[in-house]
């Protein structure tokens, strides 16, 4: 199988444009030629299964348009989605930051998904697709580093209690890459698909490897990539798995929110 992950930046695309006339205001500018350039991408990688971080599903900077049904759409593919903000929060109010979302993308194969929130931080969405031999967990942690560690407190909880193989991907916004999730992979028996340590962050010359595709036993990972593609800000991984037979499943509650 083949999963994609890439955080999309609401397909604002990337480069000193982006911050005119003030820093950070294309943010409000989503563009459909970036749209159509990731979803050429990712059509032309052919995944099983895709992750996309900050996705825009129809507010007025994208003209109402839902890019996650969109990208599905042109792909063929079902899609899931879900704001990446706990119920009552502020920006559940706020036109635009509503509509932020992250969003998975896959073919027929889907035995189900369901939606966890952190308890802490500003983004809480986890959301969890589970397939037939595997569960794929697809999250964007706190930029605060305390907070990512209550994160990953709970991620780890979540990981233990799945009766299938596990794959935790997404945008983790680790600054110190690897080391700082050290001791979470350790707990929750997870190892790195990027075995080179590859960056993808920024896209244009990548330093930090804030994205990552953990797998747990079970799983043999026969391909990692971070292609060169600059229509974010931040590069997509492509991983290439197979999922070795095992545990049976057993699906937890539909809604949950762990501590």
């Amino acid at each position: 199988m083949r999963l994609l992950i890439y955080n999309i930046r609401y397909a604002t695309g990337a480069g000193p444009a982006f911050h005119l006339p003030v820093p950070g205001a294309g943010y409000l500018r989503s563009s459909r030629r970036v749209l159509d350039g990731i979803t050429e991408f990712i059509r032309g990688e052919h995944p099983d299964v895709v992750g996309l971080i900050e996705v825009d599903t129809g507010s007025i900077r994208t003209g109402m348009l839902n890019q996650a049904e969109h990208i599905a759409g042109q792909l063929g593919h079902y899609s899931t989605f879900q704001c990446k903000y706990r119920s009552g929060s502020i920006n559940t109010f706020m036109p635009i930051v509503r509509k932020q979302a992250n969003a998975f993308l896959s073919g027929p194969n889907v035995a189900g998904e369901r939606f966890h929130y952190f308890d802490t931080g500003i983004k809480r969405l986890i959301i969890e697709l589970e397939l037939n031999e595997v569960c794929v967990f697809l999250v964007h942690l706190s930029v605060k580093f305390r907070h990512r560690q209550y994160q990953l407190r709970s991620l780890h909880d979540l990981v233990a209690s799945a009766s299938k193989p596990v794959i935790v991907a997404g945008d983790f916004n680790t600054f110190w890459g690897t080391h700082e999730i050290y001791l979470f992979m350790r707990a929750a028996g997870l190892r790195s698909a990027n075995t080179a340590g590859l960056p993808s962050f920024p896209a244009r010359v990548p330093r930090i490897e804030l994205d990552f595709v953990l797998v747990s036993e079970g799983i043999e990972v026969t391909g990692f990539r971070v292609p060169d593609v600059r229509l974010s800000d931040h590069r997509p991984l492509v991983c290439d798995f197979l999922v070795r037979p095992g545990r049976s499943a057993a699906a937890p509650p539909a809604a949950t929110r762990v501590a």
